[in-house]
């Protein structure tokens, strides 16, 4: 059984509808990513699956629990990084631990998860003086304390430098590596081709996509490049003719080839049944981003979420 189900979710905000009509599964031990450009629902979305919004339609199931009917059974076993969390700026990093740990029957050693976190020299800081790696250090372990079995973090690097993002990176992947199963939004395409196994697409409220990250890209027609200089002339027929070319467009003695599938093996089969060795080659793969671009003809960057509705 999945460990959580979320089918034909809505929520509605006025006239305004948030989320329609999505569904995914997450299973055990994955890094499940809910991607998508700022006001696409993804927010709304885990915060329903959280028990922090009430839907207007479909159902949810998390490790068997509804989230708002079972919401003190399910506190015990899900841990959550909110996008919009802060904490006071005197608050230091061991009292905000204590007090979380505070919440749980069974929470995981305060002490011991700050060390693990790396936030030891830190026990004594107050937030205010935290840098932004070091916030969303502590909102990870902030949202493991209970020792949850399912945990949701919400755009954790926005407004971070890319060191402090590849910092965090590491830190999602250490989550994964305990046994914890993770729920991750996210509009940035190389934190989720790093990081998650599958990845559900949301634009304008609604799942337009739903695969590994892989297969997505595998799934573009024209989502591999390929250039070369032949060493002899061939007639653009010889690559053209192949079920994995989509195009093939010369610039003097520069030829690109696009395609998919197995694109390299195919065209270096064909030139070299044709004499033709290709110099100076360069294959170049799409990226998650020109998925997005693909399915919705427009790029999931700018600000994450941060407003109800989005």
């Amino acid at each position: 059984m999945p460990v959580i189900e979320v089918s034909h979710l809505t929520k509605r905000y006025r006239q305004h509808l948030a989320v329609a009509d999505v569904s995914f599964s997450v299973e055990e031990g994955e890094i499940f990513g809910i991607l998508g450009p700022n006001g696409a629902g993804k927010t709304t979305t885990v915060e329903c699956v959280g028990g922090l919004r009430e839907p207007d339609g479909g159902d949810i199931s998390v490790l068997g629990l509804h989230p708002r009917r079972d919401r003190d059974r399910l506190r015990e076993v899900l841990g959550m990084q909110l996008q919009a969390g802060e904490l006071p700026d005197k608050l230091r990093v061991g009292e905000a631990v204590e007090l979380f740990a505070s919440f749980y029957r069974r929470p995981r050693d305060p002490g011991e998860l700050i060390e693990r976190w790396g936030l030891g020299p830190k026990r004594d800081t107050a937030y205010r003086e935290l840098s932004g790696g070091q916030r969303q250090r502590l909102s990870i372990l902030l949202a493991l304390v209970g020792n949850p079995r399912v945990a949701i973090l919400d755009e954790l690097t926005t407004g971070l430098d890319p060191q402090a993002r590849r910092d965090t990176w590491s830190a999602i992947e250490q989550i994964r590596d305990t046994g914890v199963t993770v729920l991750l939004v996210t509009h940035f395409m190389e934190e989720a081709e790093r990081l998650c196994d599958r990845v559900a697409v949301i634009d304008s409220g609604r799942v337009v996509a739903l695969d590994t990250p892989a297969r997505l890209v595998a799934g573009l027609a024209d989502g591999q490049r390929l250039r070369f200089r032949p060493s002899a002339p061939f007639p653009d027929a010889l690559l053209t003719d192949l079920p994995q070319v989509s195009a093939l467009v010369r610039q003097g003695d520069l030829v690109e080839v696009r395609g998919g599938g197995e694109l390299l093996t195919a065209v270096t089969t064909a030139l070299a049944g044709h004499g033709v060795i290709p110099e100076q080659l360069r294959l170049e793969q799409a990226s998650l981003d020109d998925v997005f671009v693909a399915l919705t003809g427009r790029r999931a960057n700018g600000p994450a979420d941060n407003e109800q509705g989005k």
